[in-house]
């Protein structure tokens, strides 16, 4: 081994001054030394650090008996590995590349792992790992230990093992190599140990690679027994189940001495004697002294006959006593603690003792199951018992304990028991007592009232038992709240109802016992009045058949009327309400009325709600059936329907829809067209009404009055004008037809006629506008002429009699004006007498026709004022 050594400082100290003066700044790691065998592998983990933070390797060798050459101031040596960088740079990424036997498992950064497989015995030495990094280069030893065989695993242990406490054993290998796996086993004794044999706690494997150490373990972890001492325990190398390599220890377990003891006899009469034996089987380390202890039932022996001996010793019992018997062992100690033997019982026999009862529970509830056991010390076990109860004996119970399944409260009393072995018969030492305890018996409630009870009476009651044990010391009532307690036992319940419950009690000691509930039988009118719907099943529709039911929940008596009653009226007696057709005249809250010999009750109101299609419909005007134009006015459809009507529909007098569905058809501003009538139709969900007609006249207004009769007027003017044209057109036509026949004639004479003027009717008798007289409105006015024979003399008589005619005045050439009065007012239609009458004046002249030249008018001529 110092061969190695001093040929690994050489190798050092040559490399060190083959080093460049950057050298000192290159750090690579690895493991001092690697081991492996013949025909393994090794892998050989390696880091390192250039000199230059960024700086990449260039090139990688590695030598095998490697020199440095002066001369040339370079390494030599077979190489085994050689790697330089390509135009492909794989940077941060590992070569993976194999020459030969060597991978190179770094890169160009920091790792500069190696792997060889397989491994020879003659690469054990120094190999150089040179590596270069621009102008930076750098060769690190590494020392490889190749045997030819697989050599052998270590096994630590701690320094001391004792038994039963947990102990760890290492195996190691100084050898892994990923590519040739080993397994380590364990084996004691020629069996292989695993994580399931008996005592061990768990086996362990791990496998080390790092720059500092390379190794695979295994830790078995176990307890080990004394049995174990001196046992060979072996860890064994294998590959692919062959195995290569194993390494033997043997345990050395420390534990306390090993005593047996031995008794003869095991069983004695008394006045007997007794010989026990102790032995030291083992003990490792040896005992601190030859001295063995004795123990009984845990208790030291003082003041007894020993016979010491090398690793035995002896106990001598003389006239043995009951007292003596019970449990005996032996003790020894040395450097690791005292060692204990296993327990023997000595039994001593002889005749039961006095015996005494033990009752269990004691005292005993009603039901409970009772043990009674007799206690009398004897050996052998007394064989045959004998019970009494209240000092009789109890046939048929022979065994130790007497049990009673249910016990009952005639089972309580005194008993006592006698015991018998083989060895004779005991004694009575002592009664025990058995108390049974049971909870109040017959538990009654009793009604102190006069009966039958009324609502809003008051009752007492009473509870009342016959037997207890212990003593009732408390009473309770259900349901709880239900009256006041007048003392322990009697209860008070002011103003029962009619529906209170069952009342029982109970009476307590420490158990209640309860009595049956006392039905209180309280008399009341009838309850819960309701008025129920027989049919139809869904809503009511006019015409249908409906049925009302009157109901109640309760009654006492039972015996009970009927009654119906229609907003507050009554209508008639029974349990049903029957609608043969009903009508809508039918709706009204509908009560009815139960009573009994102690009361009545009515129900609560019941809507008889009849649905029904809209009736009675009608259209009403707002602000009335006459309005003015440019008003506004509201129609509304009035009527009568149940369910209220969803709908409505307007039509005007034609029939047309007025595509209006609301309740109310507004006319806003009002015209004249308006005028006519309206009616509406209503729709709910049972069906359609429609109204009457209702009729809106529109009358106009001043302003269109006045309008109107300016127009009216401009027309009239018009029609005037045409008129008078046409009147002298006329004229002057019927002149010359008059001068024609005059001249034919001997003479004539001319005037006009007015016809008579039928008075029309006024439109209406409401207020009107009033206006002024139109002319235009007036008859034409007709021209007559009268001819008159030419006679000497005429009559004053009527002018159509020609024999009354007189002559003219004058039958020279004269002229006669006519006068035309003037008509009164009343007798043309429209004049209003505000106006102003025309002061225009209009002449009127009847000319004779003849010969001769026409007279000049004279100055006394009359003048009349004409209305038109």
């Amino acid at each position: 081994m110092r061969v190695h050594y001093l040929w690994l400082l050489l190798i050092l100290g040559h490399v060190a001054s083959a080093r460049y003066s950057s050298a000192n700044d290159w750090t690579v790691d690895h493991p001092q030394t690697l081991f492996a065998w013949e025909g393994a592998c090794i892998r050989i983990p390696c880091k390192y650090k250039t000199p230059l933070p960024k700086a990449r390797l260039d090139n990688i060798l590695l030598f095998q008996n490697y020199e440095f050459d002066k001369a040339t101031k370079k390494f030599t040596g077979t190489v085994l590995y050689n790697a330089t960088k390509t135009e492909k740079d794989p940077e941060s990424e590992l070569y993976l590349s194999k020459q030969g036997r060597v991978t190179f498992l770094g890169n160009r950064i920091d790792n500069c792992t190696l792997k060889i497989h397989p491994i020879r015995a003659n690469d054990s030495g120094n190999l150089g790992l040179r590596m270069t990094a621009g102008t930076e280069r750098w060769m690190e030893p590494i020392h490889l230990n190749v045997s030819e065989k697989p050599f052998q695993p270590y096994i630590q242990m701690p320094s001391e093992i004792r038994e039963s406490q947990s102990v760890t054993l290492t195996c190691g290998l100084n050898f892994s190599c990923f590519g040739y796996d080993i397994l380590l086993k364990w084996f004691l004794e020629d069996s292989e140990i695993t994580s399931i044999t008996s005592s061990v706690t768990s086996i362990t494997s791990s496998v080390t690679s790092s720059i500092k150490n390379v190794y695979t373990e295994s830790k078995l972890t176990f307890q080990p027994k004394w049995t174990d001492h001196g046992k060979s325990v072996k860890c064994q190398v294998q590959h692919s189940s062959k195995v290569l390599s194993e390494r033997t220890v043997r345990l050395d377990v420390k534990y306390t001495p090993k005593l047996e003891i031995k008794v003869n006899p095991t069983e004695v009469e008394k006045n007997n004697s007794v010989t026990m034996t102790c032995r030291v089987n083992s003990s490792n380390p040896k005992l601190r002294t030859v001295a063995v202890s004795w123990f009984k039932d845990g208790r030291p022996l003082e003041d007894q006959e020993l016979e010491q001996e090398q690793q035995m010793s002896k106990l001598i019992l003389h006239s043995v006593t009951k007292d003596m018997r019970g449990k005996y062992r032996c003790q020894a100690s040395n450097d690791i603690g005292p060692g204990e033997s296993e327990e023997v019982e000595l039994t001593v026999h002889y005749a039961p003792e006095p015996s005494r009862v033990h009752i269990y529970p004691s005292p005993a509830e009603e039901g409970q199951s009772v043990e009674l056991i007799c206690e009398s010390l004897a050996s052998p076990s007394a064989t045959n018992y004998t019970w009494y109860h209240n000092r009789k004996p109890i046939p048929g119970d022979t065994q130790e304990k007497l049990r009673i399944p249910k016990v009952s409260p005639w089972h309580a009393g005194n008993y006592s028991c006698l015991a018998e072995n083989r060895l004779g018969h005991g004694k009575i030492d002592q009664e025990a007592k058995l108390d049974v305890h049971y909870a109040p018996k017959a538990v009654t409630t009793v009604i102190q009232s006069f009966t039958p009870i009324l609502e809003g009476d008051s009752v007492t009651l009473v509870c009342r038992y016959n037997s207890s044990n212990p003593d009732v010391t408390s009473y309770r009532w259900n349901p709880q709240g239900s009256g006041s307690v007048l003392k322990p036992g009697v209860l008070r319940i002011q103003k029962v109802t009619w529906d209170s419950m069952p009342v029982s009690c109970a009476a307590c000691n420490h158990k209640c016992s309860w009595a049956l509930p006392v039905i209180l039988n309280v008399h009341y009118a009838p309850r819960d009045v309701k008025v129920l719907k027989v049919s139809p099943a869904s809503e009511i529709r006019a015409g249908q058949r409906v049925l009302l039911q009157c109901d109640f929940a309760e009654s006492n008596p039972a015996e009970v009327r009927f009654f119906w009653k229609k907003n507050g009226s009554l209508v008639q007696e029974g349990r049903y309400l029957s609608f043969g057709s009903v009508s809508p005249e039918d709706s009204g809250n509908y009560n009815c009325m139960v009573n009994n010999s102690i009361g009545e009750t009515l129900s609560q109101a019941w809507n008889l709600q009849v649905l029904y299609a809209p009736r009675r419909l009608r259209v009403s005007i707002s602000p009335g059936d006459h309005v003015m134009e440019g008003k506004k006015a509201t129609l509304s459809c009035e009527s009568d329907a149940n369910p209220p009507i969803s709908q409505y529909t307007w039509f005007d007098s034609s029939g047309q829809d007025l595509h209006s569905s609301g309740q109310k058809l507004r006319l806003e501003p009002l015209e004249v067209q308006h005028t006519g009538s309206y009616r509406c139709k209503g729709t709910n969900g049972i069906g359609t009404g429609e109204s009457p007609p209702s009729t809106l006249t529109v009358y106009y207004s001043p302003e269109t009055i006045g309008k109107r009769v300016a127009l009216g007027l401009g027309f009239c003017l018009t029609i005037c004008i045409l008129a008078i044209w046409g009147m002298k057109i006329q004229k002057k036509w019927k002149q010359n037809r008059s001068q024609q026949g005059l001249q034919e004639n001997s003479s004539g004479q001319s005037f006009f006629v007015r016809n008579k003027k039928a008075r029309r009717t006024p439109l209406s008798e409401g207020p009107q506008s009033q206006g002024c007289y139109n002319p235009a409105m007036d008859d034409t006015v007709s021209y007559a002429i009268l001819r008159f024979p030419e006679s000497d003399t005429h009559n004053t008589g009527d002018a159509g009699t020609p024999a009354t005619r007189a002559p003219p005045p004058n039958n020279s050439d004269s002229v006669t004006y006519s006068v035309i009065q003037k008509r009164p007012m009343g007798d043309y239609e429209n004049v209003n007498p505000s106006c102003p009458e025309d002061e225009s004046i209009h002449y009127s002249e009847l000319v004779q026709f003849g010969a001769g030249k026409r007279p000049q008018a004279k100055e006394d001529v009359d003048y009349v004022t004409l209305k038109h």
